[in-house]
């Protein structure tokens, strides 16, 4: 994969990760209308943990910095896997909507960025 294109993909998923990492906290983006039962039903129980909701904010924005600074790129893509995939079962399975669009590119450039420093994880399967 070109360095230029790796590069443009690697900002645009740091920065959705920044930006609704930060919109978990500060609630500037407008809310998801018209959410099926299922979906709110499970939107409800991670908020009632009372950290859930904050722990995946925290880690959305951690993993997006790291992205858009360039430090530890293949560690940001291994800590991103596990919000990433939920982020597509979610639109999978609770919420197919057009929001799905939005999941499916995400994963889409992940598993691009995977692939680009895929020799970096050789030796987690060794």
């Amino acid at each position: 994969m070109k360095s230029k294109l790796s590069l443009i993909l690697r900002l645009v998923l740091g920065l959705i990760m920044l930006v609704f990492g930060l919109n978990k906290f500060f609630d500037f983006l407008p809310p998801m209308e018209g959410l099926p039962d299922k979906a709110t039903a499970f939107f409800g129980a991670l908020i009632a943990t009372g950290y859930m909701i904050k722990l995946i904010a925290i880690s959305e924005i951690i993993g997006g910095l790291l992205l858009i600074i360039g430090k530890w790129i293949p560690f940001a893509l291994v800590f991103l896997t596990p919000v990433i995939l939920n982020i597509f079962f979610f639109h999978m399975f609770l919420d197919l909507s057009q929001n799905m669009i939005l999941a499916l590119v995400v994963t889409v450039i992940h598993i691009m960025l995977l692939y680009k420093y895929k020799n970096s994880f050789t030796a987690l399967f060794s």
